[in-house]
């Protein structure tokens, strides 16, 4: 028997699954993990908290992770309190359960593309029409443009990612608040690469207040290095907390997990502490590729999309044959890379010189 020969829904048939490659090589530059891992110190808590947690794993975990919930609102500021923050596994679950709340059958989400290829994903799986956006040649986003496409398909979720997947390129707050303002549902904000962005950068946070239709999704599998945690969380108003508790899995967050983020979140100065030495090698290696005469999109990520290459699986191919994963994403004639140690991102280069 094939996937084809089962009774899977229509909507369903002839898609295929998301996945980055996994291939064991050296220099694994594919999907935008830091690469700095957890200190001995930290390593040494979380098997501590692992411990304490272990004794009672015959009974259920906090059902609403309160305590974490409460140490996330700390680290977001902004006057945020625990009961508008909520948790699950990984920034994806979180989306996942917004669709559930927000979207469904007869409902429409939007996005601007090219953008993070989750979001079209977990729309189809939650049973919700997905409309693609456009973004402009320089990867942003014309408010303009944007209210009109809004007001045309009046779409229940709206999505915008910034810094986006796989651009790197932040949004301006005011064209998020335009959009805020035209979209008829929910706005989601997915800011997965925040802590990357150059300082100075406003956090859609900064609009909640006057916007209770507004969600902000963040993780912790990209600056605080925690992406074997599979921790995401959102802020929003109250009564969006309230929406997806009914429709999210009993306990669905494990004891282990939430104690791995507190323990994150503790060290949360040694975690980001790596920030700023990865927002200066990207920095670096846009300039460097610029340098040889490739097109780089500007990026506020941990990440940089370049190109334009009229073969561009030739070129991953032949830095996959110089040991150098990256990712083949984004829009045609473009390669995105993660930005690694000092040490990887110079195997790049001298791979991909090679390659060129």
């Amino acid at each position: 028997m094939k996937l084809g020969d089962l009774p899977i829904r229509d909507d369903l048939r002839g898609r295929t699954p998301y996945g980055a490659p996994q291939i064991d090589v050296p220099v694994r530059l594919n999907t935008n993990e830091n690469p700095y891992g957890p200190s001995a110190s930290l390593v040494g808590d979380l098997a501590e908290a692992v411990r304490r947690s272990a004794g009672d794993l015959n009974r259920y975990p906090d059902r609403d992770a309160l305590e974490l919930r409460r140490e996330l609102a700390a680290y977001l500021g902004h006057g945020l309190a625990p009961e508008q923050v909520w948790a699950a596994n990984g920034s994806n679950e979180v989306i996942q359960q917004i669709l559930q709340a927000f979207g469904g059958p007869g409902r429409v989400a939007m996005g601007f593309e090219p953008s993070y290829s989750m979001h079209p994903i977990i729309s189809t799986g939650a049973s919700t029409e997905w409309v693609a956006g456009a973004r402009e040649d320089d990867f942003g986003i014309d408010p303009a443009k944007a209210v009109a496409a809004i007001e045309e398909h009046r779409p229940d979720v709206v999505f915008l990612t910034s810094p986006n997947n796989p651009t790197g390129t932040a949004l301006d707050p005011e064209v998020i608040a335009r959009i805020v303002g035209a979209a008829p549902g929910m706005v989601v904000v997915d800011e997965a690469y925040f802590e990357f962005a150059r300082t100075g950068t406003p956090s859609a946070l900064t609009l909640l207040p006057d916007n209770p239709r507004l969600i902000v999704t963040r993780t912790m599998s990209k600056a605080f290095a925690m992406a074997g945690t599979r921790l995401g969380y959102l802020a929003a108003h109250p009564a969006v907390v309230e929406a997806l508790l009914l429709v999210r899995l009993p306990y669905h967050l494990s004891s282990l997990t939430q104690a791995a983020a507190l323990v994150a979140l503790a060290h949360r100065d040694e975690l980001l502490g790596t920030v700023d030495a990865l927002r200066a090698e990207r920095d670096a290696v846009v300039e460097w590729l610029r340098g040889r005469g490739l097109t780089v999109a500007d990026s506020d990520a941990n990440f940089v999309l370049f190109g334009r290459f009229a073969d561009r699986r030739a070129v991953w191919q032949g830095l996959l044959e110089h040991g150098v994963l990256i990712r083949e994403v984004g829009p045609p004639e473009w390669l995105r890379v993660s930005v690694g140690t000092v040490e990887e991102m110079a195997a790049f280069r001298a791979a991909l010189e090679e390659v060129l």
